[in-house]
């Protein structure tokens, strides 16, 4: 029998379940009631293989997220980008950029929709996801009230063929508005190159003046969200939901 494959593994934890509904790549969940709502953007990692099958969306750990968040009152919505390797002029290179043109316009089509408050949007970048929050942090706009990070990428790793823009500590540092407030749940069992990137972003904030709060998971993984089944996984993933909640809820 083979193994399940570590993104089909259960969400760490289990939040009321709720039907979602499914239009072109976005998945959204809907909080009851008929007031428009603060939303929170679900932007999963990369770069995937192009025949992966199911696709981000159907993962248990994203959709936990959107049931979770929809269960705080905040609507939420997965996005499916397409983060690939691609062939480029020095080789294979991971193509960041049309992927953030989809979560450009995801964020649009969520900011548009009149069942969300289009001043309250939060962006929730994982994995190798967390290249796509470059534009977000050096853009700032106004209604763009909290960015979270969860065992993120924060710099391109080598080989990777990114496209030199998608620098997230950079554009930390760039003129511009106030950054909005930044989440940032960190993995003690991250891998080396990783956790790399990570702290060169800490170092990159402290230098432009930027908070960041962080959460620690001393002995979560990368993945810890779905691979690790512990308390401390289970409060790291509550207490993230909870700080979007109430950001958004200001």
């Amino acid at each position: 029998m083979s193994e399940t494959p570590s993104f089909l593994r259960p969400f760490v934890l289990t939040p009321p379940a709720r039907r979602h509904e499914r239009v072109a790549n976005l998945d959204w969940y809907v909080p009851d009631g008929d007031v428009p709502r603060p939303a929170v953007v679900l932007v999963h990692g990369g770069p995937l293989p192009d025949d992966l099958h199911p696709g981000p969306r159907d993962w248990p750990v994203y959709r936990g997220y959107g049931c979770l968040l929809a269960d705080l009152g905040v609507l939420a919505v997965a996005v499916e980008h397409r983060m690939r390797v691609v062939d480029g002029p020095q080789g294979p290179a991971t193509d960041c950029a049309t992927a953030a043109l989809d979560v450009a316009a995801a964020v649009d089509q969520v900011r548009a929709d009149p069942r969300v408050d289009g001043e309250r949007i939060a962006l929730w970048f994982f994995s190798g996801g967390g290249l796509l929050s470059t534009d977000w942090l050096r853009d700032r706009p106004s209604w763009l009230r909290a960015v979270v990070l969860t065992y993120p990428l924060l710099a391109p790793l080598p080989g990777w063929g990114v496209d030199p823009r998608f620098a997230p500590g950079v554009a930390l540092g760039e003129p511009g508005g106030a950054v909005p407030p930044l989440l940032l749940t960190r993995v003690g069992r991250e891998r080396k190159e990783m956790a790399e990137t990570v702290a060169a972003f800490l170092d990159a904030a402290g230098d432009a003046g930027v908070r960041v709060e962080v959460i620690d998971v001393p002995d979560g993984q990368h993945g810890f969200d779905m691979l690790d089944h512990t308390d401390e996984s289970r409060r790291a993933v509550e207490q993230a939901a909870d700080w979007v909640a109430r950001r958004l809820a200001r």
